[in-house]
């Protein structure tokens, strides 16, 4: 039952201002943030692809509104591919985007705003030698997202996206994204969503999470396995072998700080591993969103509190 209300409260302001002045928090956000610079963030992109990982970067920060501020996100992806580049680590790491982030949600204009926003990125993305993925956010947003998708695909084709598979237009969005060249994220999803778009229990997400993989795994695109599932990665792994992928036309994600062991496991079995790692000063509602997704986290970020704990 706490899932949704920490979902609402990461869109609350009130709760924003409570969390990030308790002292105990910074500790806990360190685990899953990898700094508020750029600075950590590149210390652990060393750190992750000398181990043998691949990673996704996200400069955080999302709901954006004005056009100043969607800007300066962008200006922050720009520097981030300048210094990628300038350190050779494109072909280990890529970036995540969020459209909010870009100017999407802006009043008048907030797609196109976006597109050229991003379409920028994407720029600097091909000439780091790297790409760039969408990432989704909630269920008002999958067609402007996914039109940009098309539009930047057409001189960025590595350009990926993200589903969810909790959306009830999910499976038929994998039949379309699942075309030579496309690159897909399919993750279970961490949005509050209502009934007449989405799934709301467990076993009916997992379900059509199976599904969503089959889909992609079938198809003649590329599949990245967003999940920390034992279950779903070891179905993942068997589709993967019935559809007769090998290691690398495929890959896993995993959320930086989550499941270390099994990021190790896999990537030693041969798999391809890649670490979404965000970073940045506004990392409330990403952080939120963990904690919702996870009793583990929640747990976690709570004995924070309890001193000796």
């Amino acid at each position: 039952m706490l899932g949704p209300v920490l979902l609402a409260a990461s869109r609350s302001d009130r709760m924003r201002r409570i969390v990030a002045a308790a002292p105990v928090t910074r500790p806990v956000v360190d685990r899953f943030i990898a700094g508020d610079d750029l600075r950590g963030a590149l210390s652990t992109v060393r750190s992750l692809t000398s181990d043998g990982l691949e990673v996704t970067l996200d400069h955080l920060g999302e709901d954006v509104t004005d056009r100043a501020t969607a800007n300066a996100t962008r200006d922050a992806y720009l520097r981030l591919l300048d210094a990628l580049a300038a350190e050779g680590l494109g072909k280990r790491a890529e970036v995540s985007v969020k459209l909010s982030a870009f100017g999407q949600a802006l009043p008048v204009g907030g797609h196109d705003i976006a597109l050229e926003n991003v379409r920028q990125v994407a720029e600097a993305a091909t000439a780091a030698g790297t790409t760039v993925t969408l990432d989704m956010e909630d269920h008002t947003t999958v067609d402007s997202t996914l039109a940009i998708l098309d539009d930047l695909r057409k001189e960025h084709p590595g350009t990926g996206a993200v589903v969810q598979s909790y959306l009830f237009r999910t499976e038929d969005d994998c039949r379309r994204l699942a075309a030579p060249g496309s690159r897909v994220r399919l993750v279970k999803g961490a949005y509050k969503e209502p009934a007449s778009v989405a799934h709301q229990d467990k076993r009916e997400v997992d379900r059509a999470y199976v599904r969503c993989l089959k889909i992609l795994m079938n198809g003649a695109g590329y599949p990245m396995i967003g999940s920390h599932d034992p279950r779903m990665i070891a179905i993942a792994q068997d589709l993967a072998t019935r559809a007769g992928r090998a290691h690398g036309d495929y890959e896993f994600q995993m959320l930086y700080g989550i499941r270390t062991a099994e990021q190790r496991r896999l990537a030693d079995e041969g798999e391809r591993m890649r670490i979404y790692v965000p970073y940045g000063a506004d990392w409330y509602g990403y952080f939120m969103r963990r904690l919702a997704e996870r009793p583990a986290n929640l747990a976690f970020f709570l004995r924070s509190f309890v001193p000796g704990a």
